[in-house]
């Protein structure tokens, strides 16, 4: 098998008895049943992930940053040139970006991957260089990758969390950087849910009226050129059942979460490769090889999302292993989100990127898991439940 056959073979669905135990002892703790509200189900849905309750502390984290250009940029879907990636690159790893000042606030470490930016990066500590290509075609006339080069993404970024893994960190948080990626985000999102590009196109970096119509426009552009256009009713269709990468693992759509592929015949990794970004594919591997590891994953913005809805179709049983850390301002992150079934644990009008909202949210999972661990019982402390 292949490298993304072999992860994708090595995921599994959350365990049942954990999932049981889990909640039981929630129900054991000194407080009332269904106090903590979310977090009660962060701590259950991790011991589910990990296989044991209580799951072990997700700490350390480790952010991820993908970096990668777009060929959908020459359409003017955003004001910022191109070059603002590769600059932003250097912001990162010089620790001037937002990402970098939440990374320190939470303890995480901060690694960036240049996986698809248009210009030569010289080695820098924190840089870790799995170029693929130096961006992507424009999805707008074809297709914005190759299968081959959507692959190696996907590989490249589960590399990236074996590497971290292998390092001690038990927790992964997705962040990317690509100047016009809200663009391909809002493709691949009307692709994996049949949503109308006006319901999931936003504003991106805060475009005015014209550039979001152009932008609208260019994401229907792109359904339509690489066949992934289907008929809308209402604001969305059923999609059709999944088309994966082959491969033993799960290959039917996850009842759960709804996850499916986009268009009959066309499968995951094609409509990933048609209108998806290197940073995109390499997300989604990123994503596939924590829950291959049973480390879970928090996922950050609208970016993240797309990215999941290509995990997930890959292989369903991916989106137990994973966090919703807040919803941005983007609509089709709502729209993601509700796809995977994944409940945001922050909601504060984000629209950054970078892992910024993924780090907000780490504090809350730590929190949530730490309960299951140091909160006494009802037996143990010696205090009266209430009356069954």
């Amino acid at each position: 098998m292949t490298i993304l056959e072999e992860t994708i073979a090595a995921i599994r669905p959350a365990d049942p008895a954990a999932v049981a135990e889990a909640r039981a002892h929630q129900d054991r703790l000194t407080k009332p049943r269904g106090a903590l509200g979310a977090l009660e189900d962060v701590a259950v849905r991790l011991a589910g992930a990990a296989g044991v309750s209580p799951p072990p502390l997700p700490v350390p984290a480790a952010l991820a940053i993908f970096a990668a250009d777009h060929g959908v940029h020459a359409r003017g879907v955003t004001p910022w040139p191109r070059e603002v990636t590769l600059q932003m690159v250097g912001n990162f790893l010089a620790g001037g970006a937002v990402a970098n000042a939440f990374a320190a606030q939470v303890g995480a470490s901060v690694t960036v991957v240049d996986v698809g930016v248009a210009a030569d990066l010289g080695p820098a500590p924190g840089l870790t260089i799995s170029k693929v290509a130096y961006g992507t075609a424009d999805l707008s006339r074809g297709s914005a990758m190759t299968p081959e080069q959507a692959v190696a993404a996907l590989e490249a970024g589960m590399a990236v969390a074996r590497d971290l893994v292998e390092g001690g960190a038990r927790c992964l948080v997705t962040g990317d950087m690509g100047i016009a990626n809200t663009t391909a985000s809002a493709a691949l999102i009307c692709a994996f849910t049949g949503h109308d590009a006006a319901v999931v196109t936003g504003r991106g970096t805060g475009v005015d009226d014209e550039t979001l119509a152009r932008k609208v426009e260019v994401v229907r552009e792109a359904l339509r050129v690489n066949g992934l256009e289907r008929e809308q009713d209402g604001a969305s269709t059923v999609p059709d059942p999944a088309s994966a990468v082959p491969a033993p693992a799960s290959s039917a759509p996850a009842s759960a979460s709804g996850v499916s592929a986009p268009a009959s015949g066309v499968s995951a990794l094609e409509t990933l490769a048609a209108v998806g970004g290197l940073e995109h594919a390499a997300i989604a591997g990123f994503v596939l090889a924590g829950a291959a590891l049973r480390v879970p994953v928090i996922l950050d913005g609208v970016i993240a999302g797309a990215a999941a809805l290509a995990a997930a179709a890959l292989a369903p049983d991916v989106v137990d292993h994973c966090v919703a850390g807040h919803r941005s301002a983007e609509p089709g992150h709502a729209v993601a989100l509700e796809h995977l079934g994944l409940r945001p644990l922050v909601e504060l009008e984000l629209r950054l990127g970078e892992g910024t909202g993924g780090l907000l949210a780490h504090p809350l999972v730590c929190a949530a898991v730490r309960v299951m661990h140091e909160v006494a019982t009802f037996d143990s402390a010696g205090v009266t439940d209430k009356e069954a």
